[in-house]
């Protein structure tokens, strides 16, 4: 298996560039962004090819460019692998729910590509015995699938609105066009709408009805945060209704770890 040198050098060699070629490309490139910090020097491109030395996110840049790699690839040979982000977003738990924009950077992803004959979809089973082969396949292979009326989110661990329908860490989907509030009568609390709200703090995801001026963020009755009203659309906006969710089960937080009424007025 090359290293990340010998990959950029065999780049070089396929299109017959020589260390001064590139020299001499990334000056014009240096010069075109007013900074130095995107020249690469032959003695300097050595060093990466030949000694382990990482290249700059500037020199990264200019090598993309030179070499008309995706910049991507190119730190995937320094061990960056963007398209590993999924699999990392929940090393890092931001307090804040907030919109996910994370995933856009990779341009491929694992799925099923092949079934187990007997999937039947009626009834409930352990996915992983039914796939039976995983497949790397590129993002854009799966463009005819999209649709761009969807935003995704995250809720954020501090924010127990929904809890514990939508606890901590829960990934959400969003529809941007079922962005009225619907009043009515609700069966039960899986059917009543639950929105993601643009707040001036910040987003959350709640319950929702409408007064003469206000919005009523109505919380989930086993939540510590109380109901709050906020003028609409000055102070609160509402993106969209959720329409999907992802969750790790068994992960959710204790009574003795949720807010106390002191720090329920922090989160408000």
């Amino acid at each position: 298996m090359h290293s990340g040198g010998q990959s950029l050098r065999l780049l070089r060699e396929q299109l017959g560039l020589t260390m001064r070629d590139v020299e001499t490309a990334s000056a014009a490139i240096a010069t075109r962004h007013k900074s130095d910090e995107f020249a690469i020097p032959p003695s300097r491109l050595s060093d990466i090819e030949t000694k382990g030395v990482v290249p700059s996110i500037y020199r990264i840049y200019s090598l993309s460019v030179i070499y008309r790699r995706d910049a991507r690839e190119l730190l995937s040979f320094f061990g960056v692998d963007l398209n590993k982000t999924a699999e990392d977003l929940h090393l890092s738990l931001p307090p804040k729910s907030h919109i996910a924009d994370a995933l856009q950077s990779s341009m491929a992803t694992n799925i099923p590509v092949r079934m187990d004959p007997s999937f039947d979809f009626r009834f409930t089973m352990n996915m992983g015995r039914v796939v039976e082969k995983w497949g790397i396949v590129p993002l854009a292979y799966l463009a005819q699938f999209a649709n761009r009326r969807y935003t995704y989110g995250y809720i954020g661990s501090e924010d127990f609105t929904m809890y514990p329908i939508l606890p901590p860490g829960t990934f959400i989907q969003i529809d941007e066009t079922k962005n009225r509030v619907i009043e009515g009568a609700w069966r039960s609390e899986y059917e009543r709408p639950i929105y993601f709200i643009e707040t001036r703090d910040g987003y959350t995801c709640s319950w929702c009805s409408m007064q003469k001026d206000g919005l009523v963020l109505q919380s989930h009755p086993l939540s510590p945060v109380p109901v709050r009203v906020l003028k609409h659309p000055q102070e609160a906006e509402v993106i969209g209704q959720v329409v999907g969710v992802a969750m790790r089960l068994g992960e959710w937080s204790t009574v003795d770890s949720l807010p106390d009424a002191t720090t329920r007025e922090a989160l408000n």
